[in-house]
């Protein structure tokens, strides 16, 4: 499996190099107080690993895949760790890029907004990996596209809508209680939705004829 994770990887080897003038450029930007880093890069990184997904139709990477050792199973494991791992690294160096930021033009270290912001980002990373992988294997890259774009789009319109016109503050008087655990409760629903997607990714790639 270690092969599969190392092919995603060399695979993005080109976009390093645009990854490292992007984290440059976005950096000068945050000094400037002209843009939040924390919300970019790490959904940069999400967008870069689902490329892999088009070079691998392209290549007919799966075709080829199917054919090694437990190749259905370990191909879709190593690109949910490759884009964890991806997501990770990306995140660690927002995060210090944040902390120098914050420094710079505050003399100061915000380290909890900084890093509940981060976590936040996240979660909604994973997020859209939850939702974008199971549909990419099913569909294709460019259909998964389309199909995440409804599926925002009926999200913030329904959202629109609830606080518009529902009275959502019992929600969060309910919840407050839980608000100690808050950080905690996010893993552990971010572990099991990942999971989750896995799980369905495989049921379907197991599936898929090429």
């Amino acid at each position: 499996m270690i092969g599969f994770i190392k092919k995603d990887i060399a695979m993005i080897k080109s976009n390093f190099k645009l990854m490292g003038l992007l984290f440059i450029v976005y950096a000068v930007m945050g000094l400037l107080g002209e843009m939040d880093i924390s919300f970019i890069l790490p959904f940069l990184s999400i967008m870069i690993m689902i490329s892999t997904f088009s070079y691998d139709n392209y290549n007919k990477w799966d075709a080829y895949s199917i054919t090694l050792p437990n190749g259905r199973k370990n191909s879709v494991k190593a690109k949910y760790l490759a884009t964890i791992l991806m997501i990770l690294i990306v995140s660690i160096i927002t995060i210090i890029l944040s902390f120098v930021i914050s420094y710079v033009n505050t003399k100061t270290i915000n380290y909890e907004q900084i890093l509940v912001t981060m976590f936040g980002t996240i979660f909604g990373t994973l997020l859209v990996l939850t939702f974008m992988y199971p549909i990419i294997y099913k569909y294709g890259v460019e259909k998964a596209r389309i199909g995440i774009f409804i599926i925002v789009f009926g999200l913030v319109v329904v959202g629109g809508f609830l606080l518009q016109y529902l009275d959502l503050s019992f929600i969060a008087k309910s919840l407050s209680f839980l608000e100690d655990y808050l950080i905690i409760i996010l893993i552990g629903i971010t572990i099991i939705m990942v999971y989750v997607s896995y799980i369905i990714s495989q049921k379907i790639f197991s599936k898929k004829e090429f």
